[in-house]
């Protein structure tokens, strides 16, 4: 199985099963314990291989416990401490890999909850855990970037020099990436005034500074648009589609409760979902007013209605897996479910969609 097949595997359990989990004894069986064997391919059952509970006396700190630490060639070279999923991970949380790190021959540690895990070395000082991890995973919300730095880390492929030698750069372009989300989410004012000097030529005020608060988030909403529209433009043009399309507008509805079966926080709209959203409504819009076209997400799988209808599905997208489809409804709404390779795919079927769009009238 592809690697990328098998992190589909470990997110879909997640979806499916962490609502029902209530303890961090439960969390390592279901998801961390899967992680470390199917994933970084180390055997869980071999204490050649993964050490559980394993410990080791820290000065005046004795019979504290890592939940694992996993070996190569009779070498320890990963520490993991665990948490409960849904619990957020703190810096406190690492109290023991901090130790730990320090007395033994590890040079990574991992802090997760079976959800997210956060990689950790000594970048700022020899044999000193960082405060700050150099890689975050999230599995349900996977960074393509992540991958190949994590296949590093698997049995079959372990290069700890190749590892450590990436971590500088993974570590400050994955802050530098968050600190823009949180920044284009809500701009402080050193992010405002950065703007507002190269484009105002008074003085910054405090009324100012509140006028250019609003206009920085509506030019980073509309920016980032572009971007995706931008993206829709060249593959209609490649594809000899109409070549204006609607400005970028997602809007999420209400998802029905037999779908979230009081699963909220499990349903995660990803950007490939929100852009394939998007192709699909830039396809029907010569049949349909584009503000008719609605996004409802569920946990099985991404929905395009008509008029925020049931009745009246436009497409499905199911990508929460490694083969990824379209769903198509016919005059009967009955599905039929076509493979896609990417997003630019969804065009060969525009005329389908264009066809179901037109059937509602």
């Amino acid at each position: 199985m592809e690697f990328e097949e098998k992190l589909a595997g470990l997110a879909a359990k997640i979806r499916q099963q962490g609502a029902a989990i209530q303890t961090e004894e439960a969390t390592k069986n279901a998801f961390i314990m899967p992680f470390i064997q199917s994933i970084l391919g180390y055997d869980v059952f071999n204490p050649l291989e993964v050490v559980p509970e394993f410990t080791a006396d820290v000065g005046t700190k004795k019979g504290e416990k890592v939940d694992y630490a996993i070996l190569k060639d009779g070498a320890i070279q990963i520490l993991i401490e665990s948490k409960k999923i849904g619990e957020q991970l703190n810096i406190k949380h690492a109290s023991q890999l901090f130790r730990y790190f320090h007395v033994t021959s590890a040079r990574i540690s991992i802090l997760t909850n079976g959800q997210v895990y956060k990689f950790f070395t000594d970048l700022d000082a020899p044999n000193k855990m960082d405060e700050k991890p150099f890689l975050e995973l999230d599995l349900l919300n996977i960074d393509d970037h992540a991958i190949p730095e994590l296949q590093k880390l698997t049995k079959s492929a372990f290069d700890v020099d190749s590892i450590i030698s990436a971590a500088g750069e993974l570590k400050y372009v994955g802050q530098i990436k968050r600190v823009l989300a949180a920044q284009f989410a809500e701009p402080d004012d050193d992010f405002i005034k950065f703007f507002a000097s190269r484009v105002y030529d008074g003085v910054i005020t405090q009324k100012v500074r509140e006028q250019f608060g609003h206009l920085t988030r509506k030019a980073t909403t509309q920016f980032l648009g572009d971007q995706v529209n931008d993206r829709l433009k060249s593959a209609i043009s490649g594809g000899n589609q109409p070549t204006t399309i609607a400005p970028l507008e997602v809007i999420t509805a209400p998802v029905p409760a037999e779908e979230v079966a009081g699963n909220n926080e499990l349903i995660v709209t990803t950007e490939e979902e929100t852009e394939g959203y998007n192709i699909v409504k830039a396809i029907v819009r010569t049949e349909v007013d584009a503000k008719r076209v609605v996004a409802r997400d569920t946990q099985s799988y991404f929905g395009i209605l008509l008029d925020d209808n049931n009745r009246k599905p436009l497409a499905r997208l199911h990508f929460n897996r490694a083969q990824k489809y379209l769903g198509i409804f016919d005059a009967e709404r009955k599905e039929t479910r076509h493979p896609i390779g990417s997003l630019d795919d969804i065009f060969l079927h525009a005329e389908s969609l264009k066809a179901t769009a037109k059937s509602y009238g």
